[in-house]
């Protein structure tokens, strides 16, 4: 029998070529070990860190003193040097997680470079019958027996070909799956470096607000109340002008503009406790706050997380404001650092109180992209994420004095009815 050209499976072959790569001295047992360490570290870092959040949600709940102010500014201090001691250790345990990838992609390929060579000598051996008719073979052979004994051999090593070759696919799969794994964790690893760089940058500017409050009150409970009455009174002047200007807009509101009501429309900008993450809700829509909000339902969700914890745009869409509403360190009104998205079914949210931002207005985001950090800018009472949704048609952004920038303000729904 005739048996086809075997071009096409030299080439098939050629593409599993290995390129060198250096391994780390550790040995995959010695890393193993010492990612276990790290995630053991991070875990005891993590508790600690969300130990001190519920200090400060305490503190918060309490009622305002000079003292319970300083009291709150140093333990968010002291959350924000734990989340930077949490990157430190989540970086090293990056870079050796993708130590522990190589390894396994410098086995899978010498897996290849096995079976390479093994397809290699199965097609030496079909080279040397290549051309072959069945008559010719058993017209060469001196018996009947002698003829089927070759063709039967023949057919062994078509199979044993087929058979090498499909495992190779399968490791070249395994090896595009490592590879995968390896650019993930690299990519996770550039990301860490970032929250590293920017929790520093955080901690700085939360001394600096110590430094602040302590300098402006001159360290007497007298002067702190007397500024606290007239922040109070401002943020409630201007709680109040957003009101007037909310109702005017929800009397063009059109409710069947909207998506349907349903889970994931939006992912969750904080990663959550139950999810291995560190937020809670600590108030949800519609929720009622005298002390806050003068009785004013709560226009969003409350997701309380340590300082610095990263946030996440909600859906995919355009970032249409950066904005900070805070005078000051102590001047601190509406939404603080706050970043608004647009997005394109009509829906468009609002992530405030951050302490740092992390895109610009224009950006195109995607579903998950980080756009900045966990904070208690603006008028909080400690740090947490306010997620808030609007009808995008709706928005205007508005000066209102005292705060500083621009104020969102539209007709807000339940972002809880999406996520």
């Amino acid at each position: 029998m005739k048996f086809k050209s075997l071009t096409l499976i030299f080439l098939f072959l050629m593409s599993f070529a290995i390129g060198g790569r250096v391994l780390a001295v550790e040995t995959p047992e010695e890393l193993r070990k010492a990612i276990e360490e790290k995630n053991k570290s991070l875990e005891e870092i993590n508790k600690k860190i969300l130990e001190t959040q519920k200090v400060l949600d305490e503190t918060g709940e309490k009622s305002k003193d000079l003292q319970q102010e300083i009291k709150k500014i140093n333990s968010n201090i002291s959350s924000l040097n734990l989340g930077i001691r949490s990157s430190e250790i989540n970086i090293s345990k990056l870079k050796l997680e993708i130590e522990e990838v190589q390894y396994e992609i410098n086995d899978t390929e010498k897996e290849i470079g096995l079976k390479r060579d093994a397809v290699a000598r199965l097609l030496q051996e079909l080279q040397k019958k290549d051309g072959e008719t069945t008559l010719t073979i058993f017209l060469k052979n001196q018996s009947l027996a002698d003829g089927l004994a070759e063709v039967n051999e023949i057919i062994d090593i078509n199979s044993g070909l087929s058979g090498e070759v499909n495992k190779l696919q399968s490791l070249n799969d395994q090896l595009n799956q490592k590879l995968g794994k390896s650019a993930s964790k690299k990519k996770n690893l550039e990301v860490e470096n970032i929250n590293l760089k920017n929790k520093k940058v955080i901690t700085e500017s939360a001394k600096s607000e110590k430094q602040t409050v302590l300098v402006q009150t001159k360290n007497q409970e007298k002067t702190y109340q007397e500024m606290l009455k007239d922040l109070e009174a401002e943020q409630d002047n201007i709680a109040s002008e957003i009101t007037i200007i909310e109702d005017k807009l929800r009397a063009s509101f059109d409710p069947t503009l909207l998506p349907g009501k349903r889970t994931g429309v939006f992912a969750w900008p904080v990663t959550l406790i139950k999810d291995g993450g560190m937020g809670r809700i600590s108030s949800n829509y519609g929720q009622v706050r005298p002390k806050l909000d003068k009785g004013r339902p709560h226009r969003g969700v409350d997701i309380a997380a340590p300082s610095g914890t990263p946030v996440f745009a909600a859906e995919d869409g355009k970032v249409v404001a950066v904005d900070n509403n805070d005078a000051s360190s102590w001047k601190k009104y509406q939404y603080g650092k706050y970043v608004f998205i647009e997005h394109q079914n009509n829906l468009a949210t609002i992530y405030a109180h951050l302490s740092a931002q992390v895109v610009h207005k224009g950006d195109i985001v995607k579903r998950g992209d980080l756009i900045g950090y966990v904070g208690n800018t603006g008028y909080s009472t400690g740090p947490h994420l306010h997620f808030g949704a609007y009808w995008a048609p709706s928005m205007v952004f508005k000066s209102i004095p005292p705060a500083k920038g621009l104020v969102p303000i539209g007709v807000y729904v339940n972002p809880q009815d999406y996520l």
